[in-house]
């Protein structure tokens, strides 16, 4: 940037920085609150009324705040609607107690306060129901999503066997802030299997009563109950509608845009998660506007509905408000937008150091603008780092396989997660002004940093860096697969796109205020087709939702069922079966019944493409061990018995090496064409 330039630059930076308000942000987050379906606890759910009324707040907001074409984006999704889940029971003196209950997306209706036997069913397992009959009851139960399994597989297996509804109790993992804490996450599963939650204070109260009336029972093996009263509502209605809200700045050289996101929808109150980006976003965009600043690029202002939920019975249901906009209401977001910045839970340190999270393609700008902007001291003790690559949690992922280059500050993790979210304790008392602050003014200057730029500063060397480094040789010695081969072609798509990577940075320095804006977008369309190529070749996902690359599913299945066939030659069944545990989703095969294994994998691998939304084709293969867990975990040690599973075993290990040859020459054929793209953009340069 020229000197003259540079100096205009700063001082519109200075301007637009002197005109945040951080607390007119933090007013905005608390007015976001008014609106809940469910009194009590709160609750802003995908398609409720209540979002759509705050989505309609919202409006008037951005109206206010300067933003031209506000307009709301109407998209489908399957609503929730939560009203109410009141539980109550007699105590030690008599008394009627009366607790409050959190809910999951799923259908529950009670005719006013309704008689239940509470049965329970430790964690709710296949074997914790042996010799149990559950029918008509609720089932109680206590979980630990962070350390062993999703709610949706007790939920289900509950349902199978003709439980009224499942109660769920948090046994560490999330809402540690206090016994009283509710906590409630997506479902990932279908509506007509209901789900609530009880804080641990509750459940330790009708614990007591459940062995005091477990010692009156004389009966052997009688499992802990008590007769409660339910009164709840929560409804899930499929093909409804909601909106995404939308505000723009408009640009006045560029065709490209630039993308502000963040969800509006929440649980209980949602203070940090997500109340406080969304106001964030709007702030940043009124300073942006008061401080007379002219963006090259439009920036755009999306408030985004249903992302903590949105849609019914499948792995993926988070993220919907965020793939309708970019994959159907608007589609040509993808390919215009050179950078989207999405916020979560801003205004809380979740560690001494902060951090962004973004695609592989711009770490290397991400990183030297952090390296350059000076933190003050005192906010993050261990200062800032950048982070790669995106992750499923948050809507900046579905944006990135769209074909839209994210960032995210990073919120996943510190004790936050583990303590507050997704509990009525997300609210003002986690309020951090200087953290918040601090977000503001750091984000509106890489906001116009990136505004600056005529082109995006992709640098695809990143990604095919970490794509070779993620490939195991020794794996594809094992196999036959052509990993050298693999190698030598990606050096040399290396080599192109640090190439590229030079031209765009010296096209961004020198690029004046005369430059051709006209020219630097037919460019940017280009780095932005190899953008989208770069997610639709690299971006796979593992069966805990984790971003790898294509051929690292089967490598990681590879390494377990080398030590598998170790341990079952060895007649050793249990370490056979500790390999198993962690190939592709069959952890799942130890705990519960075959038709709950069945319908969480059959719902990634057979359901239609429509329903997978962002994790469509993500997961290409699945190996079934259900069978041979049974029979492994019910089988006597002795070695010559084995030779059954050992054949079996060794039939799983070919098939695995054989979708690793096909991973490694699909990633052949991909690198190949991805270079091609590379040098013909490179040409392009070189040609103007």
């Amino acid at each position: 940037m020229r000197k003259m330039e540079n100096s205009s630059f700063q001082e519109a930076l200075k301007n637009c920085l002197s005109c945040l308000k951080v607390e007119e942000s933090y007013q905005l987050a608390r007015r976001m609150e008014k609106e809940k379906t469910n009194p009590i606890l709160g609750y802003r759910t995908a398609g409720s009324l209540a979002e759509r009324k705050t989505g309609d707040m919202l409006v008037e907001e951005m109206k206010k705040a300067g933003l031209v074409d506000v307009h709301k984006d109407k998209i489908t999704v399957d609503a929730w609607e939560f009203k109410k889940a009141v539980m109550r029971y007699q105590t030690k003196t008599g008394e009627k107690k009366e607790i409050q209950l959190g809910a999951y997306q799923t259908d529950f209706k009670t005719d006013g306060f309704e008689r239940f036997d509470l049965v329970y069913l430790k964690k709710g397992t296949a074997k914790d129901y042996e010799n149990i009959d559950v029918k008509g009851k609720l089932v109680l139960i206590e979980i630990n999503q962070r350390e062993e399994w999703w709610i949706n597989y007790p939920v289900y297996q509950a349902h199978l066997k003709g439980a009224k509804a499942l109660i769920a109790v948090q046994s560490r993992g999330y809402a540690q802030i206090d016994d009283t804490a509710l906590n409630a996450q997506d479902i990932a599963g279908p509506a007509s299997a209901p789900a609530f939650s009880m804080s641990r204070a509750d459940f330790l109260e009708i614990w007591e009563l459940m062995q005091e009336s477990k010692n009156e029972n004389k009966k052997e093996n009688s499992v802990p109950h008590l007769l409660v009263e339910l009164d709840a509502e929560t409804k899930v209605e499929k093909d409804q509608y909601t909106y995404n809200i939308v505000g723009k700045i408009p640009g006045r050289r560029s065709d490209s845009m630039i993308l502000l996101s963040a969800h509006y929808d929440s649980y209980f109150e949602g203070f940090q998660d997500d109340n406080v980006a969304v106001a964030m976003i709007i702030g940043i965009a009124k300073a942006l506007i008061q401080g007379g600043y002219q963006p090259n690029h439009t920036i755009v202002v999306c408030a985004l509905a249903a992302e903590e939920w949105g849609i019914s019975d499948t792995k993926y249901d988070w993220s919907t408000g965020a793939y309708r906009q970019v994959f159907e209401a608007r589609a040509d977001w993808p390919g215009n937008v050179i950078a989207d910045f999405n916020f979560e839970l801003p205004a809380h340190a979740h560690s001494t150091k902060d951090a962004i999270r973004c695609t592989y393609e711009y770490v290397d700008f991400i990183q030297k603008f952090v390296d350059k902007d000076a933190m003050s001291k005192g906010i993050y003790p261990d200062g800032m780092t950048t982070l790669y690559p995106i992750e499923t949690w948050s809507d900046d992922f579905t944006m990135a396989i769209s074909g839209i280059p994210s960032f995210v500050n990073d919120f996943s993790g510190g004790p936050f997660m583990e303590n507050y979210y997704h509990s009525q304790y997300d609210n003002q008392d986690v309020y951090e002004e200087e953290i918040y602050q601090f977000h503001h003014e750091f984000y509106l200057k890489l906001l116009m940093a990136v505004d600056a730029l005529a082109l995006p500063p992709l640098n695809f060397a990143t990604v095919l860096t970490e794509s070779m480094d993620s490939l195991d040789l020794n794996v594809c010695k094992q196999t036959g697969a052509e990993g050298s081969v693999f190698l030598e072609q990606t050096k040399k798509a290396r080599e192109t796109a640090i190439c590229l990577y030079e031209k765009i940075q010296s096209w961004n320095q020198n690029f004046g205020a005369d430059g051709d804006w006209k020219r630097a977008d037919a460019i940017t369309k280009k780095l932005l087709a190899i953008f989208k190529k770069a997610q639709d070749y690299f971006v796979r996902l593992d069966w805990d939702d984790g971003v790898i690359f294509p051929q690292q599913a089967v490598q990681n299945n590879l390494h377990a069922l080398k030590k598998a066939k170790t341990a079952l030659n060895a007649g050793n069944i249990e370490e056979t079966l500790d390999a198993f545990y962690s190939i592709d989703n069959n952890c799942y095969a130890f705990e519960f019944e075959k038709e709950v294994f069945y319908h969480f994998t059959e719902y990634i691998m057979k359901q239609e493409s429509e329903r997978l939304m962002w994790g469509k084709g993500r997961i290409l293969h699945h190996e079934n061990l259900y069978e041979l867990v049974e029979r492994l975990k019910n089988k006597e040690i002795d070695k010559d018995s084995l030779e059954l599973e050992q054949r079996q075993l060794e039939e799983v290990w070919e098939r695995q090496c054989a979708y690793y040859k096909d991973d490694i020459e699909y990633l052949i054929r991909a690198v190949t064409k991805f270079s091609e793209m590379l040098q013909e953009t490179v040409v392009l340069f070189e040609k103007n």
